[in-house]
Parts: C-alpha cells; structure tokens; sequence
C-alpha cells in the first residue's frame, strides 16, 4: 500500500513516482530470492545511480541532486520497504560520502565527490574494530606519517560492503590515545595492502555482505587524509548523525512492510466464518502497528527538517533511530503473529523482515548508546 507523504515539492512528488516504479520493476522481485541465495544486487546500485539516486542529498554541481533530507530519507524508506539490502546501502553509502562532502578540500571535492555520488562507485564506511564498536573513541588501526604520507595498519570490522565496495570511508589514529588522536581517510578499493575477510553469516540482511576490512601497510598518498589531522572523530560522529537518520528510515521501512503484508493477509484469512481482520484481537493488533509506524515516520521527518534547516539534530536522530527501530521490531513480531503458523516459514515475507528488522537495533550505535546520547543531552548544563 503506498503511502500518503506530504512532500516540499512537485520535484519530489516527480522523484518518489520514480523510486515507486523502479521498486515495483525491478527491486521488489528480487528481494526473497537474492536473501535466500545470499546474493549481492551490485546491479542495483547500478541503476539507482543511473536514475540519480545515490546522491540525492549533495549538491548539484558534483553530480548530486540537492534534495533536503526529508526527501531523501523517504526515498530510503521506499527502497528499504522493498529490500533492506539496498535501502541500507543507500544510506550507507550516503554516509561514506559525507566526509568528502562536508570536510574535504576543494580539490578533493573536485575530484571525488563526481564519482561517488554519481552513480559510478559504491561506498563503505571503516570505523568500528574487532574491539572497539560502542566505544569508537577506542580504535586502534594506525596511520603513520611516512615520506610525506601515511602507512596504515589495522583491522576495521562489521563494514557494510565489505569486499564489494569500490572505496572506503576510513577512521585512524594517528596520534595518542582517544578521540582527539584520529584522523579520516578516503581509500580507494584497489589500494595495495587492503585486503578482507569472510563474509559474516548473519541472521538478516544476507544479500548485503558484513567483513572484515584488513589494512597491512596500506600507502596513502597526503590528500588521501580529509579534513585536518585529529578531526576524524568529529567527522565520524557528525555524520553518524545522518546515517542514524538513514536507519529510522529504513526501520519505518521494513516495519510498513510488514503492517502492508499483515493487512494483506488479514483481509483474505477467513476462520470461524469471518476475517480475521474483523476479530477485535487482530484489529487492535494492526492498529497499533500502524500507529507506531506513524510516529516513527513523523519523528525522523522532523529530525530531518531539522537538519534541512541547519539547526542542531544529533539529539532528535538518536530518539528517531532508538524508537523507529525499536518499532520496526515491535511491528514485526507482531506481523508474524498475524500470520499464524505461515509467519514462521519463508514462504511469506513476515519471518524475513523480522529478521531484517533486528539488526536495524544494532547498527550505527546500539539503541543502548541512542539512549546514552539522549539522556545526556538532558542532563548537560545549559539548554538540551
């Protein structure tokens, strides 16, 4: 069931036809099969870039569309709602390139930003480690200055695109201990001394591969570094900022999803001589399910607005990833108890995007950390 959004523009009316059509055409189809076989959909990523829309949020001049956030982030729920895989890689990627974009260089932007946004390469973002992800602060992969760039050893772990990404989006210390000592860092794919492992076997999201990203004696040239020396934990944290958003997007998403197949199924199952759609206990069930979809959807909407507006939203993104994931996890388990017994099997889509959802909890911050986020921006002296 498509969804009634409220939208800034014509254009954007325009733009989510188009992400409509090409859902129903070509990502939707794919979306059981490529989880079952565990397939990359690299050919997606193709098209979308085609059509525009990996760089929906960057400017004009590089390639991109200069969409606000609020646009953009409904096109990824759109995408996520048909194939997680792809709606999060568009938010990760978006990510990746968020560090070019807002900290880099003129030249950097120059020669970059056209192709990462443009459709042409596909992104992936290197912060959390083996033994550091909550606490980011606390990674250990090294940049050593060395004649006149940088050798770069380490290991990066849970990368989304991991092994399929054309460049990578990398934190490193290059001085001391903590925040203050790392540094950030765009490494194309085919830089010798980068290396990745096996693929994890994940819950969900199988078409969409986790590794290990291995970094032994990797050379970088000088400008390979954006942004200054030590301001890599800041450009970390600013953009998770809108990869949070990105994830309550997808999180609304899948749970829409769900609500839609639930619905679906509640109208065509009779028992009893009835629909069980028209039992109170099942109603009540999908009402509930609807409204928490709603106010998720209407809670990154306004952190985005926010962020469109250029005013602080780092506070309001940590409530609209925690409660929208959440949600999707609720909405969910509770899709596959509308189902029954066919909720269980992989023959309706119910158990699928469960699984999906899950992870959705996880990933850029643990909903454990949104909450560290939020109540200290509570209890900070001056205004929250």
């Amino acid at each position: 069931m498509a969804v009634d959004r409220a939208l800034p523009t014509p254009e954007a009316h325009d733009l989510l036809d188009l992400v409509r059509d090409i859902v129903v055409k070509e990502i939707a189809p794919r979306a059981a099969g490529d989880e079952a076989e565990g397939r990359f959909p690299r050919d997606l990523f193709a098209t979308l870039g085609r059509s525009g829309l990996l760089g929906l949020p960057y400017p004009e001049e590089h390639g991109g569309a200069a969409q606000p956030y609020e646009v953009y982030l409904q096109v990824v729920e759109e995408l996520a709602g048909a194939f997680l895989a792809v709606g999060l890689g568009v938010s990760v990627h978006t990510l990746s390139c968020f560090p070019v974009a807002a900290y880099g260089g003129e030249d950097q932007r120059a020669a970059l930003l056209p192709g990462m946004i443009g459709g042409e390469v596909l992104g992936a973002y290197c912060l959390s480690e083996p033994q550091s992800g909550s606490d980011a602060a606390a990674l250990t992969t090294r940049a050593e200055a060395a004649d006149g760039g940088y050798t770069v050893d380490g290991v990066k772990a849970w990368t989304t695109h991991g092994g399929v990404a054309d460049f990578y989006t990398l934190m490193a210390r290059t001085s001391g201990d903590g925040a203050r000592g790392i540094s950030c860092f765009h490494v194309p794919a085919d830089t010798p001394g980068l290396s990745f492992g096996r693929p994890e076997r994940k819950m969900g999201m199988r078409s969409s591969p986790t590794a290990q990203v291995r970094l032994d004696g990797v050379r970088l040239a000088p400008d390979a570094m954006i942004g200054g020396e030590g301001e890599g934990f800041r450009i970390a944290m600013a953009a998770l900022d809108g990869g949070r958003l990105g994830i309550a997007a997808c999180a609304v998403g899948v749970a829409q999803a769900a609500l839609d197949a639930a619905t679906a199924y509640a109208r065509e199952r009779r028992q009893f001589g009835t629909r069980i759609a028209d039992f109170q206990g099942v109603g009540f069930l999908l009402a509930d399910m609807a409204t928490q979809i709603a106010a998720a959807r209407a809670l990154y909407l306004d952190a985005a607005r926010l962020r469109d507006a250029g005013r602080p939203y780092g506070t309001r993104a940590a409530m609209a990833k925690l409660f929208a994931t959440d949600a999707a996890m609720k909405v969910t388990t509770d899709a596959v108890q509308v189902f029954g017994g066919y909720g269980y099997v992989e023959d309706f889509p119910a158990e699928r995007l469960m699984r999906e959802a899950k992870v959705l909890q996880i990933v850029e911050g643990t909903n454990q950390i949104q909450r560290v986020v939020i109540s200290r921006a509570l209890t900070k002296d001056g205004p929250a």
